[in-house]
């Protein structure tokens, strides 16, 4: 049985829809007759074009908030509007403006709010939800039995986005009311990260480093074959937390969620909370001095060796084509 309506948060950085929106949309779609988008910030329309190309009809857009806290103002939005609306399921993504939006609003509905979930469906008219757990190697399913609209939040990489082909949504305002002291809250700057090459959870090929790899020093030959391969450089919680690299790099349970075209782990184990991470990726090659390493049972391709030995030939040999 399809839902009748979805709203789905839309996030965007710099005039670009954020990937956890479109792969929200493609399960929408999936679930709902109709599938709409609410969304706080400028250049709405190109935002409904985007959307629209994802299957949404409507954008209900709050405008540009000036600084504002997108959670404080787009929560209290929402909460007026859904009344009327009608939706039965919002979806949100694992972000912090996601995951602060949900939390408003599931205090003004009065309604749960169910966090970190990788997959839903619909069981005859009620809604539930999955969650891992035990390091991914568990799932507990939920139901929402407290009536619409059930609100759920969704890790990245749970969903595989795609086009449905349609046209640009149509834009309607969403009317912020009066939100008190909150509302004077302003960013008033922000620092990203500098970075090059693909994004970490967006790159069709990723190099991880971990333990193994002996010391800081040696993550270099992961930067330098990402490189090569037009990939990304990700790493091990272990390496993360002995401050090798930027939590940024990590790929995990606790760090980013990566389902790449290839994924090198060097010198990962493969610890329960790495795998959830990654095991998703479509070609896993590992490459590690143990044979009994648990990073094995999940790769297509295992090499037993050692990383000092092996990298470097790699690295070799794709510099001399």
């Amino acid at each position: 049985m399809a839902l009748s309506k979805i709203w789905v948060h839309a996030e965007a950085v710099d005039g670009k829809v954020a990937n956890i929106t479109l792969e929200m949309l493609a399960k929408a779609r999936e679930l709902g007759d109709t599938v709409e988008c609410f969304y706080a910030g400028p250049d709405a329309d190109a935002i409904a074009a985007t959307v629209g190309a994802h299957g949404a009809t409507t954008l209900h857009s709050t405008g540009d908030l000036n600084g504002g806290l997108i959670g404080v103002h787009l929560g209290a939005a929402v909460a007026e509007a859904v009344g009327s609306a009608a939706p039965d399921l919002i979806m949100f993504g694992t972000t912090q403006d996601g995951r602060d939006t949900a939390a408003r609003l599931s205090v003004k509905l009065d309604k749960p709010v169910l966090t970190n979930n990788s997959g839903i469906s619909v069981d005859g008219d009620a809604i539930v939800v999955e969650t891992q757990i035990f390091g991914g190697t568990q799932i507990v399913k939920t139901k929402f039995a407290a009536g619409g609209p059930a609100l759920a939040v969704f890790r990245p990489k749970s969903f595989v986005a795609e086009e449905s082909g349609g046209g640009a949504a149509s834009v309607a305002e969403l009317t912020v009311p009066d939100v008190g002291a909150a509302g004077a809250a302003k960013i008033v700057d922000r620092h990203v990260e500098e970075s090059t090459g693909p994004k970490l959870d967006e790159a069709a090929i990723v190099v991880s480093g971990g333990r193994g790899l002996g010391d800081a020093e040696k993550y270099q030959i992961i930067e330098d074959l990402a490189k090569a391969l037009k990939g990304a450089p990700g790493a091990s919680r272990a390496i993360v937390d002995a401050g090798w690299v930027p939590y940024s790099y990590q790929v995990g349970q606790t760090g980013k969620v990566v389902k790449p075209t290839v994924y090198i782990a060097a010198g990962i184990s493969g610890a329960t909370q790495h795998m959830v991470g990654m095991k998703g990726s479509k070609n896993i090659i590992a490459i590690n001095k143990d044979p009994e390493a648990p990073i094995f049972s999940i790769a297509d391709l295992g090499v037993v060796g050692d990383v000092h030995k092996v990298l470097p030939k790699l690295l070799e040999a794709l510099q001399s084509r």
